[in-house]
């Protein structure tokens, strides 16, 4: 385990129908392969030592004597091994069969956990041979391979990293699987063996249960199906092997591959416990099973040589959806954005909203959002107030584009310059104009604010603010300045997301004249534009040389407000997600540190800028008003989050 992180498997081993010794030696080599790759925990198919397919042959004791001698080889074998192996297996005791899974370390046997769920309908006919869990009284051991072992399912098996639970197949397919119980008497993974044959649309079907049972218990999932060695008869196995986490699916087998599959990922633990934490609806849970007594069983240490190698992918832009998902999030938010305007329009009985337009990313937003929720009112776009207001930083590109998408978008255009208005304040308040500090900087902010204001009630409307999420994070906003509006539309869209959601109204919102102008938007570098413009009248004040790039920004605060994760953590998975495998940015360690140290120094510092934030709609998952998702004291100590980065950067020394 590193980071919370634990490496699994699931296995889908040749076999034999009725061959134990064939099976044994398929299952050895998969535990020996799995364990030299690090992998803790493995998870092979329902009755896997015998195969599922044997029929009556499970009511011939020598199939029975054969498992039981192909399992004391297991464990026998296990005993050179640091993996713990989830073993399909019968298990007669007290005149009954039962279709059991076995856990299996170091030459014991931890526990033995029977099926609940025997389907007995088309073409299963489980109740011909065994006998459901539900039969078994509570706190059972029974004498098998030689040694006493707790029988029931309702076992829990604690590892160094982590705790899990164990059903079988149909149990999946329960109105109430068992794993809801074991999740939430704590287990944080779920595996199980299955031999669920082929039909058409049952994999999709399998997958959506998967899925979502694995959502809703905030757990990882692992699956492991029958292969093609089971096809006899009726029946066709195709090899389905899955491992989920909290509904993504981390990793799968090939359907219908007529050779063994071992399939592996790593699930965070860690990540997991934190989502339950936060979710308090999970462990606020009344049914007749609260009180049911659940058997926790500790494991071995687990030690092993292996380097740990984190091979799932690390998604570095986790605000912004890949594919065809990426268009329809784009419309939803629109929808949500435009949506939530419009009625906090109609509350107010506005006449008016009024934006401030500079040509930049998050004000073309807005304004588009403005032109969408009045459209959905059925009002005329000469009530969306747009004022452009130059000053001492702003270039040709910016102003064109701002005052030719006001024209395109058919709203009210105002232009007021604020230079001499600037230039008034600089003088009664003694500051030197040639000097370009943060006085300077937010003179003009706040002139641009204060114009807006007295121009919405001029016009008895309310100012639309232009601020993002990104920018809220990193209080990169001047206090009554830009930081304040009536109605921050664009509050909880980060940056990353922003400059998807222009293209898409390019692409799918504008007229050939609009959707240029919004294009250009979207290829001019991010910038405030309160530095006066280079010689060439190119822009000077390039926000990302200032802050770090946005995508980085966007990682660290997804990891940081979503899971809560430790700083050492964040740069461990930013270290993988930028490292030239994805498509993004490459960053080396150094600048991926270094912009961290910048993240947190900001993030804590500037909120005081966030605690009295305006309204906005939620959008995503990630919030920071504190009305709602994130409440924080404005004097909160960075110092503990520093001293974790300054242990990581000792350690890499």
């Amino acid at each position: 385990m590193q980071n919370g992180f634990i490496k699994v498997a699931a296995a889908i081993p040749s076999v034999r129908v009725a061959d134990c010794a064939y099976n044994i030696q398929q299952i050895e080599n998969m535990m020996a392969m799995a364990d030299g790759q690090g992998a803790e925990i493995i998870c092979f198919p329902e009755l896997s030592v015998t195969a599922y397919t044997c029929q009556d042959l499970f009511q011939q004791q020598l199939l029975l004597d054969e498992a039981e001698a192909s399992l004391l080889k297991i464990l026998e074998f296990s005993l050179g091994l640091s993996i713990t192996a989830i073993i399909g297996v019968p298990l007669a005791c007290e005149n009954r069969l039962f279709n059991c899974a076995a856990v299996i370390q170091k030459g014991r046997i931890y526990g033995i956990v029977p099926k609940t769920f025997l389907p007995n309908y088309r073409e299963f006919y489980e109740q011909r041979w065994f006998t459901s869990a539900a039969m078994l009284g509570e706190g059972r051991e029974v004498r098998f391979c030689g040694q006493s072992v707790p029988l029931s399912n309702r076992l829990l098996f604690t590892t160094t990293h982590c705790t899990f639970g164990i059903e079988i197949c149909e149990d999946l397919w329960a109105p109430i699987p068992p794993s809801s119980y074991l999740a939430l008497h704590g287990a944080d993974i779920i595996f199980n063996l299955s031999a669920s044959n082929e039909l058409i649309g049952k994999n999709t079907y399998l997958q959506s249960l998967l899925s979502g049972q694995s959502a809703r218990l905030l757990s990882g999932y692992v699956y492991a199906g029958s292969g093609y060695g089971e096809s006899t008869q009726d029946l066709v196995f195709s090899g389905r092997a899955f491992i989920y986490e909290n509904g993504h699916l981390l990793a799968q087998a090939d359907r219908f591959a007529m050779k063994e599959q071992l399939i592996y990922s790593e699930i965070d633990v860690e990540r997991l416990r934190m989502e339950r934490k936060v979710n308090t609806t999970y462990t606020y849970h009344n049914t007749d099973f609260e009180h049911a007594q659940f058997k926790e069983i500790e494991l071995d240490a687990y030690k092993t040589n292996v380097p740990f190698s984190l091979t799932r992918s690390v998604n570095p832009h986790p605000f912004v959806p890949k594919g065809h998902d990426l268009a329809l999030r784009c419309e939803e938010i629109l929808s949500i954005q435009s949506e939530a305007l419009a009625r906090r329009i109609e509350h107010t009985g506005a006449k008016t909203v009024v934006v401030g337009i500079s040509g930049g990313l998050d004000s073309t937003l807005a304004l588009l959002v403005c032109v969408h929720a009045f459209d959905r009112l059925g009002r005329d776009h000469r009530g969306i107030v747009g004022i452009t207001m130059p000053g001492f930083g702003t270039t040709d590109r910016t102003y064109t584009n701002a005052v030719n998408l006001m024209k395109e978008l058919g709203v009210t255009i105002r232009e007021i310059n604020i230079a001499e208005a600037v230039r008034l304040h600089f003088r009664d308040i003694g500051h030197d104009i040639d000097v370009h500090d943060l006085t300077y900087e937010n003179a003009q902010a706040r002139e641009r604010t204060q114009i807006l204001m007295d121009a919405a009630g001029q016009t008895q409307g309310f100012v639309v603010g232009t601020g993002d999420l990104s920018e809220l994070a990193l209080g990169w906003a001047t206090y009554n300045g830009d930081q304040m509006s009536m109605y921050g539309v664009n509050a909880s869209i980060p940056k990353t997301l922003v400059k998807h959601l222009v293209r898409w109204a390019a692409d799918n919102m504008a007229d050939e004249a609009s959707r240029i102008t919004l294009l250009d938007i979207v290829d001019t570098p991010i910038s405030p534009e309160l530095i006066p413009a280079g010689e060439n009248g190119e822009i000077r004040q390039v926000t990302e040389d200032l802050v770090g790039p946005y995508e980085l920004h966007d990682f660290f605060l997804y990891q940081t407000l979503r899971y809560g994760f430790r700083p050492q953590k964040v740069f461990y998975l930013a270290q993988r997600a930028f490292d030239g495998s994805n498509d993004a940015g490459v960053y080396s360690d150094e600048v991926i540190l270094k912009w961290l140290r910048v993240f947190y120094r900001r993030f804590f510092s500037q909120q005081f800028k966030r605690s009295c934030m305006p309204d906005g709609p939620k959008v995503g998952s990630c919030s920071l008003s504190p009305r709602g998702d994130w409440r924080m004291p404005s004097d909160a100590s960075v110092d503990a989050w520093m001293r974790d980065l300054d242990a990581l950067g000792a350690e890499r020394s």
